[in-house]
């Protein structure tokens, strides 16, 4: 098993599960998070952590795609394992439905850089 960031992250990138995760397996685009499936320890501490609940174990029903998501932008993207401030307007968004399709960016975080 393993956890992985699902769609309300999406301009909400809350890192606040980075700084809990012993084994820094979380990686940062523009405006999202991921975790690499084959770095996480299922140790679970992320997920109480997340204000946006935006992660969840990959048992759940439709967290198929979720994982090939994570998977594929945590080996372009560079490790997150420091907190930083979430998006400017992360409230405004976080709840919101298909923001996947409507917001998500391919594009590279900073990292720790």
């Amino acid at each position: 098993m393993t956890y992985v960031v699902i769609d309300n992250c999406i301009n909400c990138k809350y890192t606040d599960c980075v700084e809990v995760c012993p084994v820094d397996c979380f990686y940062e685009g523009e405006n999202t998070l991921v975790i690499h499936p084959d770095e996480c320890i299922d140790c679970g501490v992320c997920e109480p952590e997340c204000p946006a609940d935006a992660i969840r174990p990959d048992t759940e029903p439709g967290m198929e795609s979720w994982v090939e998501m994570n998977r594929k932008y945590s080996e372009l993207w560079p490790v997150i394992t420091q907190k930083k401030d979430p998006m400017p307007e992360a409230e405004k968004y976080d709840g919101e439905t298909g923001k996947l399709e409507k917001y998500f960016s391919e594009n590279p975080g900073e990292g720790d850089g």
